[in-house]
């Protein structure tokens, strides 16, 4: 038989909080948004923002809501749920569910945060509260599966890119080195990026200008549902 809690444990009504794991790859690291808590439980630890739902709100209304006002945050290109986490001791004062999100925001936006608020690279973590530790990490895994199959990369990806800077995007989000032209192969096969037409100017160390491409939609497609990006051998 499973054992729970005996915290609240007259209570029969959870509640429930919205979460957000945000993502971006700043400084050529996936990192994602984390605000330090200021009281307790948990005070000085770091934790994904969110909260409660207010009446007659949907979940995906509250964690918008919520990134607004607590983190500033306005610009998610992408955002889908990631699940529940509904351990009865999730949280050690009262029984609460959490139901996460995954959030998007394109490379080259900075999002103005508050003080109390950093990015961190996910691979580096601080200590986290609660299970935002564990969640993060779901998310990520979440990530890099569809990074495999859809075109999601256009939510972590600048409007235009050279190759090369997309490879950087799917290196940082994926943990391992990706070619650029197998890259540009696989996803113009798949009909998820598109050439402009354009050029880059090549930098300071020469060389010739680079095509520029882009994502031929800003809507999240299933391009191969068999598809499986795997480190090289």
């Amino acid at each position: 038989m499973p054992q729970f809690s005996t915290v609240d444990s007259g209570r029969h009504s959870p509640a429930h909080i919205a979460l957000a794991a945000v993502f971006q790859v700043r400084d050529a690291r996936l990192q994602v948004l984390l605000w330090e808590r200021g009281r307790e439980p948990f005070r000085g630890a770091w934790s994904l923002p969110g909260g409660t739902l207010v009446p007659n709100e949907t979940l995906e209304r509250s964690i918008l809501r919520h990134l607004a006002m607590k983190v500033d945050v306005r610009e998610v290109a992408h955002l889908e749920q990631l699940g529940t986490w509904s351990e009865p001791d999730r949280h050690p004062g009262h029984w609460e569910l959490a139901t996460a999100y995954l959030g998007l925001v394109p490379r080259g936006i900075d999002p103005r945060v508050p003080p109390d608020t950093r990015w961190h690279a996910v691979d580096d973590l601080p200590a986290t509260a609660f299970d935002h530790g564990t969640i993060v990490l779901g998310a990520r895994e979440r990530l890099r599966g569809k990074l495999s199959y859809s075109n999601i990369g256009f939510a972590l990806a600048s409007e235009t890119f050279t190759l090369a800077e997309l490879r950087d995007v799917y290196e940082a989000a994926l943990g391992y080195d990706v070619s650029a032209t197998n890259l540009k192969r696989i996803l113009l096969r798949r009909g998820a990026i598109e050439a402009t037409g354009e050029r880059r100017a090549p930098g300071p160390a020469g060389g010739r200008p680079a095509e520029v491409f882009r994502f031929g939609t800003t809507r999240l497609e299933v391009t191969d549902p068999f598809a499986v990006l795997r480190p090289p051998m």
